[in-house]
């Protein structure tokens, strides 16, 4: 028994040693580093725009008759508004700075006012605006693909000629202005960066424009008398796409 200890004890011993001499085990292989995906660039607002827009137009005033004075509301309920724009923008930092020219077209043939009544008979005006230019700057705030802006800048109607109706007899005469009144614009808006070059906006347009007057001519109804056009505005709401050309 006790030889078969010792030997036992003698082959444990011969087995470590013969362990020992054996040379160490590699070190495993290194891990790949994992891929490094970049973090995309910030969204960047520089650059050439061109787009369309639809909404709706109002166009408000008031008319005032030189014989006795009487004024009335020279106004619509609104009409459909639609047309286009082109500008560029330059951002540094989260400012946005532009200029922007649009152009909108009204279907507008309801712009008469209530009339007047001397002298036996009824007159009434009407001038309807049919077009609408601004030339415009603009300045926003980017939150990264969201731009809030306000703009302002100058702005042109064109308008049928000014006419009036006497409504007793039905009879009518129109007075030339060169079919253009000018005036300025401001107006602010939100536009969203909804698709790689593609933007999306809502914005809200406030026109002053210049008064103008009227004289009717001899052999109408009241001739001499003097229509004066005054405090007239236009106010747009319309929604729009861009496509931004980034980089100037």
């Amino acid at each position: 028994m006790r030889t078969l200890i010792t030997a036992v004890t003698a082959l444990i011993a011969s087995g470590s040693a013969w362990a020992a001499d054996l040379p160490p085990a590699p070190a495993p292989a290194p891990r790949a580093p994992a891929a490094y995906i970049p973090a995309p660039p910030p969204f960047s607002w520089t650059g050439f725009y061109i787009g369309g827009n639809i909404g709706a137009g109002f166009n408000h005033g008031n008319i005032t008759d030189s014989i006795n004075g009487a004024s009335w509301g020279l106004n619509n309920n609104g009409t459909f508004a639609g047309g286009g724009q082109v500008g560029g923008n330059y951002q540094f930092g989260v400012v946005v700075a532009g200029v922007e020219a649009d152009f909108e077209w009204f279907a507008n043939n309801n712009n008469s006012g209530g009339g007047v009544t001397a002298f036996g008979t009824t007159l009434s005006g009407s001038s309807n605006g049919r077009w609408l230019t601004t030339v415009t700057g603009r300045l926003g705030y980017a939150f990264d693909r969201v731009l809030v802006y306000g703009k302002g800048g100058g702005a042109w109607v064109g308008s049928n000629n000014f006419t009036v109706l006497n409504v007793p007899t039905g009879a009518s005469v129109s007075f030339s202005n060169s079919n253009s009144n000018t005036g300025w614009v401001a107006g602010a808006g939100v536009e969203w960066a909804f698709f790689n070059n593609w933007t999306a906006k809502l914005e809200y347009d406030y026109v002053g424009l210049s008064n103008y007057s009227f004289t009717v001519p001899a052999g109408f109804a009241l001739a001499g008398d003097v229509f004066t056009s005054s405090s007239r505005n236009v106010q747009m709401v319309t929604v729009g796409v861009n496509y931004l050309f980034n980089g100037f």
